[in-house]
């Protein structure tokens, strides 16, 4: 059994273009995600998944020298491009995750994927309903649903965004989804906008110069004692992109 993180990252957000080049502490923002995420230990390996087009060059140039397999594909159809580097490996079970999130934990990301391993569902999520931070999701598949989605899903906003077909109550995947022990789904920590950016720029300053092994307890610790962090990108709703593509169904 074999399972396999997909990383997918763009340079050409809308709302905050290149985001996941800006540098925290010195280092992209997506190489600081990918630290985290490589502490994981049910992991067996992690594939970048970019697109062709020369905006992401630079994504490519970062996958390469951080020694990780990067697949470039479609820009618009992100489904085709997870289901194509997926085929790099076809692994068992696949993690979704995106490039713009940071605060990435390696221990809720293995809970969610032991979670979904021991249930013997099509996917598994801590999403469906969140109750973790906003930028802590994880998505867990196996290849045959993935593949499965890749074959049907048929609307712009299916190809767009990977697993929506998969979430579809009428699609015949059998879901689990993962609940926190607490539901803190009003926490923004993912970037998306320049505030997200500002807030999680802070966070590390505070929390990596002390600990870089810093965990979501040490977050929560330190917006406990400093409110006025967690109040620096609070103004954005959840899944404002995924409501904004859907309007192009």
């Amino acid at each position: 059994m074999t399972v396999v993180a997909i990383l997918q990252a763009r340079a050409s957000s809308t709302r905050l273009p290149g985001k996941v080049l800006l540098p925290i502490l010195d280092k992209a923002m997506l190489e600081r995600q990918v630290e985290r995420v490589l502490r994981c230990k049910t992991l067996n390996s992690l594939i970048i998944a970019t697109s062709e087009n020369s905006s992401d060059d630079a994504i490519a140039e970062l996958a390469k020298g951080l020694d990780l397999a990067c697949y470039r594909g479609s820009l618009d159809d992100v489904l085709d491009r997870f289901y194509q580097a997926a085929l790099i490996v076809k692994p068992s079970h696949i993690v979704r995750l995106t490039g713009d999130c940071p605060l990435a934990d390696s221990e809720v990301i293995d809970r969610v994927v032991e979670h979904h391993i021991k249930s013997g569902v099509d996917y598994t999520s801590n999403v469906c309903p969140p109750t973790y931070p906003d930028g802590l999701d994880v998505e867990v598949m196996t290849f045959a649903s993935l593949e499965s989605a890749w074959n049907n899903a048929q609307l712009p906003s299916e190809r767009e965004h990977v697993t929506s077909y998969i979430r579809k109550p009428d699609a015949g995947y059998k879901l689990e989804n993962v609940k926190n022990k607490e539901d803190l789904s009003h926490l923004r920590w993912t970037v998306d906008e320049q505030e997200d950016f500002n807030f999680v720029s802070e966070v590390y300053r505070q929390l990596y110069t002390l600990n870089p092994l810093f965990t979501t307890e040490d977050v929560l610790k330190l917006i406990e004692i400093q409110p006025e962090i967690a109040s620096i990108n609070q103004k954005f709703e959840r899944n404002e992109g995924y409501t904004q593509s859907l309007l192009k169904d």
